[in-house]
């Protein structure tokens, strides 16, 4: 495959790295890719939007397109196929055009697993409080599910898609009111909602709720260093900051849409580069 035109749907994503973190993974493979950015904001796109969307990408040439908030889970009934995992998790991320047919997968969860594995080994997984029900909550879900956890217990705004949720994978729903005391006796928690992003900032987590035993996880990754996080370094917390998830879940992306298996550590290091430098 020598060339690959691929995009990025979701709102606000104006400066997500996806694209350069593709882009110059292909580069060493030698792939000519073009990786555009569709901002739903941008240009007032919606989930009525979807059926279109897809069937102009597949008609322009696109390979496939990567999703993100909000539409990780609107655009399921829009496809032809889903993979075991995207079944499994109800959420899509990476949409891939083959065969007059368009599959969905998930690699949200391997980002997460990998990054869970890499950066946190030891850190304990008796119970788990993770913050919001959404595409990217309900891979963060599985991936705890799968790393051992034994109790998780999800909030969410709104207590309807929370109950869904824990209904789905198995696990405890509970009302945002309770969080201060769920937090108490937690392990961990986790923030899988787009508060601390540039256009949506502040932090999740009550400053006075992080201790030094409660590890804490947020998946926003840009800006990279996010009030949530600052909080819980300020508090002695382990942290584990949402940039490992996302190059992952593109590493195993770039390989669905070229068929290329690409390098973790190189694209690690893009990504540090490109946060260091602001690009």
């Amino acid at each position: 495959m020598k060339h690959v035109l691929i995009g990025l749907v979701g709102a606000g994503i104006g400066q997500s790295h996806t694209p350069w973190l593709h882009q110059q993974e292909a580069d060493r493979h030698g792939i000519r890719l073009v990786y555009t950015t569709i901002d739903s904001h941008r240009h007032r796109l919606g989930a009525d939007d979807l059926p279109a969307l897809l069937h102009w990408a597949r008609t322009l040439g696109y390979r496939g397109l990567n999703v993100t908030h909000p539409f990780k889970q609107q655009i399921i009934t829009h496809l032809d196929e889903l993979s075991d995992q995207a079944r499994t998790v109800g959420a899509v991320n990476t949409v891939v055009f083959d065969d007059h047919k368009t599959t969905g997968h998930n690699t949200d969860v391997y980002g997460f697993q990998r990054a869970f594995h890499e950066q946190f080994p030891d850190a304990p997984r008796r119970h788990v409080v993770q913050i919001g029900a959404g595409g990217a909550g309900a891979a963060v879900t599985h991936a705890l599910l799968a790393l051992g956890a034994r109790q998780i217990t999800v909030v969410d705004a709104e207590p309807g898609r929370a109950r869904q949720h824990a209904d789905r994978f198995g696990i405890t729903a509970a009302s945002t009111t309770r969080l201060t005391a769920l937090l108490d006796t937690a392990d961990g928690v986790i923030n899988a909602t787009p508060v601390g992003m540039d256009h949506h900032p502040g932090s999740p987590v009550p400053p006075g709720c992080l201790r030094p035993d409660l590890w804490v996880a947020d998946l926003v990754y840009r800006p990279a260093d996010t009030a949530l996080l600052r909080a819980a370094r300020a508090a002695g917390a382990p942290t584990l900051p949402g940039v490992a998830m996302s190059v992952h879940q593109a590493v195993a992306a770039f390989e669905l849409f070229t068929g290329r298996p690409a390098v973790p550590a190189a694209m690690l290091a893009d990504s540090a580069e490109l946060l260091r430098t602001g690009r």
